[in-house]
């Protein structure tokens, strides 16, 4: 069967990459065209668009770039109607996604869901919109099936990827060596994969590392998209590090980390190392999410655990003095480790086994030959 799968950001990347993974195994005969990254190249897939020209944050972001993400939306949609897939599958990136979900349902193609919009958290009359436009929903959070049952909406939880490529991720033994780093602890600077976020967070992230230069080495965790030189203009200090794709070893070497809200929040947590959790978007885009999200916290731990046991530093309150005392409690404080460690723990539990990818691919095929799309015979 032919596949056409839309990721839009490193995240989304990675996980559709898994997911091509599991398709290939499922229906060996899959023809797999995508938008993502070099993994999802890498698992197979026909890269059709790069995500760096579409990763994009924050309501006034948007807008600026409207003329940009109209293009894409064109093309995308023509590229689908020429390749005539027999599916669309949607990975997460919502304000571009939903638009294709609309137009693709409306031609004629079979859409799926995978990592479902966060309409709990704002903008909950998007529901009735998935029902209409998503053949099926595929949700990655717990507590997410609850939620869309009160809207009469079925959909299938299958685990979080976030499981599967921390499960999946074998050490570097040399990372330290190969990385010149020395043999203080680690504070990882995670701050984000974004243009817009990384200049909005790591700045001040990196200020307070002359407060810990006896004690850390800080290293920021840097994606391949921007050159080194970008992330030169942030060091402010010849010990703090850049690594590149090395985020996993970062975390599995850290003995504390400073996230950008996102999926690193979660991917920090699986490797249980104790965090602070910042954000700053636009002064517009901040008052703008503030009067729309419904949510009591930001960060995904926190919400599995529906606890506020992580602490979050957002937009004026994120500032060096706040994260200077919130970092020294991860880094130093034995009691805020242990409960940052036994949250972790309870997360782990409410994520459940790996699997994520592969129970995904399976139900989509499944639901692909019963609706008669695949007139082969199902595979042994």
């Amino acid at each position: 069967m032919k596949y056409y799968i839309i990721a839009g950001e490193p995240s989304g990347d990675l996980h559709a990459s898994n997911l091509i993974r599991a398709l290939k195994l499922e229906d060996p005969d899959a023809d797999i065209r995508c938008w993502g990254g070099e993994l999802s190249e890498q698992a197979g897939g026909h890269l059709v668009r790069h995500y760096r020209d579409l990763a994009l944050m924050g309501f006034i972001e948007i807008v600026a770039s409207l003329g940009v993400i109209l293009k894409a939306l064109k093309f995308c949609k023509k590229d689908i109607a020429a390749w005539q897939p027999d599916v669309v599958i949607l990975v997460d990136y919502a304000g571009f996604n939903m638009r294709i979900a609309r137009w693709a349902k409306e031609n004629g193609f079979r859409t799926f869901y995978y990592i479902a919009p966060k309409v709990w958290a704002w903008n909950t009359g998007r529901v009735h919109k998935l029902k209409k436009y998503v053949d099926k929903l595929f949700s990655i959070l717990p507590f997410e099936p609850e939620f869309f049952a009160k809207y009469d909406y079925k959909v299938d939880y299958v685990g979080n990827p976030v499981n599967d490529a921390v499960h999946k991720f074998r050490l570097n033994p040399n990372f330290r060596t190969e990385n010149d780093l020395n043999d203080l602890p680690i504070i990882a600077v995670l701050p984000g994969s974004r243009k817009q976020e990384i200049e909005h967070m790591l700045h001040f992230m990196v200020s307070i590392f002359p407060g810990f230069i006896t004690r850390y080495q800080f290293v920021i965790a840097a994606v391949p998209h921007f050159p080194q030189k970008y992330y030169e203009s942030f060091r402010r200090h010849p010990n703090i590090k850049v690594v590149y794709s090395q985020t996993y070893d970062l975390l599995a070497n850290a003995h504390a980390a400073v996230v950008t809200s996102g999926t690193a929040t979660l991917e920090t947590a699986m490797f249980e190392v104790p965090q602070v959790v910042c954000y700053r978007g636009s002064t517009i885009s901040y008052a703008i999410a503030r009067a729309v999200v419904r949510v009591k916290y930001i960060s995904l731990p926190n919400l599995i655990a529906n606890e506020g046991f992580l602490k979050e530093l957002i937009q004026d309150n994120f500032n060096p003095n706040n994260l200077i005392t919130e970092l020294t409690k991860v880094a130093e404080d034995d009691n805020v480790r242990a409960e940052q460690g036994r949250q972790y723990q309870k997360i782990k539990s409410l994520l459940g086994h790996p699997g994520a990818s592969e129970t995904t691919a399976r139900l989509m095929v499944k639901y692909l030959r019963e609706w008669g799309v695949d007139k082969s015979e199902p595979k042994d």
